[in-house]
């Protein structure tokens, strides 16, 4: 078929379907004019600042859903899971809040407060049911690897030289901002931890008004899962020294993990007993009970807090047996009870802190849409993923005041809540009274609580990121670039450095899909009986071909890096060079010119010996035209399928063009079939069809399908040069 662009409506014949000399004419609808750039502006900003009462109403309902679903709350159908997957929640956030307060490099009530904060403000402004909010992990790390680099910098001592707690002074400490010698190592810990979740919120909701949600689904599935537990691996490293009870500084730079497990060796001797003996109960208590609850989930209707249970009788039995004192053993120490006044975050902190806040940034809000996106699509709703930036950047830009640390959504805590009955972000309220519960009467209880099992309660839920290992044989089988992405990711978060290893995972992930458009070859097609189907000939049997009109298929854009990659593959498959034949006939003709000088000048008496060599050198001529295929045919046209091509940039519209030309000066015509409208685009604007109907007239067909063009192709009344190959 080919192609007209004469304006006017939908598609039209020409002549009966069953003429196979007559190819269908679609007419390409006309398009607008495209605006420059001054109205397309002007246009674009009387939209975003013109605002009529409903479309405000729309936008503040957007921007606070808690207005919009609140009112259509079903109270009978909903209050009863809500509140039960709230309790739970809370119950569970109360040790793991403390526990990750260490991997942030805080002290425990800060991990109160940041739960506390984050389950409110999510509540408000989320647009997902079910996720919770809190404290992550990874997170913790990334904050605490800060943290621990900004001490060092200022000169404040280690944590084995500075062991006392002073988060009780705190309520009574420094004004805003205030840093001399009225903020020891607590006070300034916490406020790199606050200036880092501010600069993390900014850059969140930056991203949103930007309009950049979709930066997520350049965060493979694969990456996200190598990252987490590449720092799963490091986490685990760093709260070895909790469970042994040692006290050396968490080490900066690169190679951490190599470097804490040289420390951890050497200092072995300095294992205290207790810490470690108390550490292998609560393992040997915690794991097989968390199996337990893996395994019997269906079942029960909310899993069994074993962790609370655990962290009140390791409580009671520190602080009736002394641990502390009569074993050097560490505890969480004083908690106090209330809110702290606010404070603003440490601006000149900023600089130093500002990449580092970046990666913690995308990696918060890549865990949260993509477990927003993922209970969204399993319960039956969307989520928007920019309303999602707001909703998290907004959970630290506000808590950073009041002395909290990064927060995103966590899968293990999201689990619980949809399991346990879930309805809407209602639950994150009631999770929120059980954290100001204990934040106003019982934090102060936990003072004896030993860090060994804070740490025995991170490293415990830290299983599901290092099962995957086990799942490393079938992602290798299922999709080896998908696992070579998560192992290198892994290997690199964990080895070297834990944000190096976000970064090389998205260089790894995006030169994988590069790598791929660079692998496509030209496959010659065949077609199955009398349908309208071509497929590869090298993967199926029966296929027909015309070997007049040879077809080929290339299955990749043709773009700056493949042009010549497809060049030499079609090339290569079609067994013609058409760059290297015409080099053949230049060298041929100079050497008949040659050989006709020397029989001009020689004598007519050699004349005949002379002509014998003529012929053996022609004879050697014609077998050097003969490309390098075992099978020979008459090569009259050449047919490329452009329907795996997305879309041509200007050098591939250029090697298109390359290609048309020099098979046309050995007579051979190139037709394109089965492109799409980007691509016709393309080939238009960067000049593919001549201006001039007579140069290669038949060069500006545009065929819709291969079986159109072969019937085209051979019900050419002269034959443009048959190339006999």
């Amino acid at each position: 078929m080919t192609l007209r662009e004469d304006g006017g409506g939908g598609p039209a014949a020409d002549g009966a379907d069953d003429d196979q000399h007559c190819p269908l004419t679609l007419e390409r609808v006309e398009k607008e004019e495209e605006e420059n750039w001054q109205t397309l502006a002007s246009r674009r900003l009387k939209q975003h600042c013109s605002c009529t009462p409903k479309e405000a109403k729309a936008k503040i309902l957007g921007f606070v859903p808690i207005l919009k679903w609140l009112p259509r709350y079903q109270l009978k159908d909903w209050i009863l899971g809500d509140i039960m997957s709230g309790l739970i929640v809370g119950i569970l956030l109360v040790p793991q809040s403390i526990a990750y307060s260490l991997l942030a490099s805080q002290d425990p009530i800060y991990g109160l407060y940041t739960s506390f904060f984050a389950s409110i403000i999510y509540a408000f402004l989320g647009t997902s049911r079910h996720i919770s909010v809190g404290i992550f992990g990874v997170l913790c790390l990334l904050v605490g690897q800060v943290v621990d680099r900004e001490l060092a910098a200022a000169g404040y001592p280690t944590e084995s030289a500075s062991i006392s707690n002073t988060s009780a002074a705190l309520l009574a400490g420094p004004g805003n901002g205030s840093i001399g010698i009225e903020c020891d190592r607590s006070c300034y810990a916490i406020m790199v931890g606050a200036t880092v979740t501010f600069t993390a919120g900014v850059y969140q909701v930056l991203m949103g008004v930007l309009q950049v949600g979709f930066v997520s689904v350049y965060l493979s599935d694969s990456l996200l899962s190598g990252f987490a537990t590449g720092a799963s691996l490091t986490i685990l490293t760093s709260q070895l020294k909790y469970l042994l009870g040692l006290r050396i500084p968490r080490p900066q730079g690169w190679f951490s993990l190599v470097k804490t497990w040289y420390s951890l060796i050497i200092n072995l001797g300095n294992t205290n007993v207790c810490d470690l003996v108390t550490s292998l109960l609560c393992l040997l208590v915690l794991i097989p009970t968390k199996e337990l609850n893996d395994r019997f989930k269906a079942k029960l209707k909310a899993p069994i807090p074993f962790e609370l249970f655990v962290v009140i009788l390791a409580t009671l039995a520190s602080h009736f047996g002394q641990f502390n004192t009569e074993y050097g053993s560490g505890v969480a120490g004083a908690i106090p009870t209330g809110f702290l006044p606010p404070q603003l975050p440490c601006w000149s902190l900023i600089p130093n802190v500002a990449v580092d806040a970046f990666s913690i940034a995308i990696v918060g809000f890549a865990i949260t849409v993509s477990l927003s996106e993922m209970f969204a699509k399993k319960h039956g709703y969307t989520v928007d993923a920019n309303q999602e930036m707001y909703a998290i950047g907004f959970c630290n830009i506000l808590p950073s005041f009041f002395r909290c640390f990064t927060t995103s959504a966590a899968l293990t805590k999201t689990l619980v809540k949809e399991s346990t009955g879930c309805q809407t972000q209602l639950s994150g309220l009631v999770t929120a009274l059980v954290l100001l519960l204990v934040l106003l009467v019982i934090a102060p209880l936990f003072y004896s609580l030993q860090k060994c099992v804070l740490a025995v309660i991170i490293v415990v839920n830290l299983r599901g990121a290092l099962r995957k290992f086990a799942d490393v044989p079938r992602m290798w089988r299922v999709n080896r670039v998908d696992a070579s992405i998560w192992l290198i990711t892994m290997a690199t978060s964990a080895l070297v450095n834990t944000e190096l290893g976000l970064l090389v995972g998205v260089l790894v992930s995006a030169f994988c899909v590069l790598g791929r458009t660079q692998q496509a070859q030209v496959l010659e097609l065949g077609r199955a009986g009398t349908r309208e189907c071509y497929e590869d000939l090298a993967s199926y049997r029966g296929l027909q071909t015309q070997p007049e009109v040879p077809v080929f298929r290339y299955e990749a854009p043709i773009y700056y890096a493949n042009q010549t990659l497809f060049k030499t593959s079609l090339y290569r498959r079609l067994g013609l060079d058409p760059v290297k034949e015409k080099v053949r006939r230049r060298k041929l003709k100079k050497k008949q010119q040659q050989k006709e000088t020397e029989e001009a000048g020689g004598r007519r008496s050699e004349q005949k010996e002379v002509v014998g060599k003529g012929d053996n050198t022609e004879a050697g001529v014609t077998k050097t035209l003969m490309p390098e295929k075992k099978v020979s045919r008459s090569l009259r046209s050449l047919v490329i399928d452009c329907s795996g091509v997305l879309f041509v940039d200007t050098a591939g519209v250029n090697a298109l063009k390359e290609v048309r030309k020099d098979y046309a000066e050995l007579g051979v015509t190139v037709f394109l079939a089965q492109c799409n409208t980007s691509v016709l685009d393309s080939l238009e604007r960067g000049g593919y069809f001549p201006e001039n109907k007579g140069d290669g007239g038949e060069s500006n067909m545009v065929f819709f399908t291969i079986t159109d063009v072969i019937r085209y192709a051979q019900s050419l009344s002269v034959v443009n040069g048959d190339y006999n190959c």
